[in-house]
């Protein structure tokens, strides 16, 4: 199994990682920061430095089996109050970023029938307050995931991913009042990871079409 991890270096991506090459498989890196062997540098909100990254990740591995998209990223506060940049790479990465590698990885994947998974969040389900950019990126996740698993439908397998909070660095930067107000109510990434890993086995013609995957007392769901 050759997968290309968008993300991969650090949270869900390198817990993906890790999922994948303990099952045997291989996990190849696309991120900003520095990971190993199999890592490709990029800048995911760059769409043609992102679909370069997958030409060149297909090409080291001999083909791709999966691609899992779990670069995402923030940044929070009332729409008067976060920049046009800030506000506009937020979704340059999280949706438009997705559909560049997925785009790239196509061809690859018609040809090994493999599958595509995409990660969204609750917030891509249910919005909040001054998280316009965060939620606009993840509900564009979300439609853009089932309309592609309607045209790729016995061809290309297609996940949906909805997962709640986790315990990552993703909340590390932000002031205090964006912050969960009780961490032990996050899930493991591995948690989110193992469900991920199980999506990528399973056999030509059967789907997992979404999966939410949420701490018991996730406060975003439902």
């Amino acid at each position: 199994m050759r997968v290309v991890v968008t993300g991969g270096a650090s949270g869900l991506g390198a817990a993906v990682v890790a999922a994948v090459r303990e099952a045997g498989g291989r996990a190849f890196v696309l991120d900003k920061a520095m990971s190993d062997t199999d890592f490709v540098p990029v800048d995911l909100s760059d769409s043609r430095a992102a679909e370069e990254a997958v030409a060149e990740a297909a090409s080291r591995a001999g083909g791709l089996d999966a691609v899992v998209t779990a670069a995402g990223i923030d940044s929070c506060g009332p729409l008067s109050g976060v920049s046009t940049s800030d506000w506009e790479r937020v979704v340059q990465v999280n949706l438009f970023g997705t559909v560049a590698v997925v785009r790239a990885a196509l061809p690859h994947l018609e040809r090994s029938q493999g599958k595509v998974i995409t990660v969204a969040s609750t917030l891509g389900l249910r919005a909040l307050p001054e998280a316009t950019a965060y939620c606009a990126s993840k509900f564009g996740v979300v439609g853009f995931t089932r309309a592609l698993a309607t045209e790729l439908a016995g061809r290309v397998g297609v996940t949906l991913v909805v997962p709640g909070g986790m315990r990552t660095r993703f909340f590390d930067e932000r002031d205090e009042k964006y912050r969960p107000p009780d961490e032990s109510k996050l899930n493991p990434p591995e948690n989110v990871a193992a469900a991920i890993l199980n999506a990528l086995r399973q056999p030509a013609g059967c789907e997992i079409r979404e999966l939410v995957i949420a701490h018991a007392e996730e406060p975003s769901w439902p």
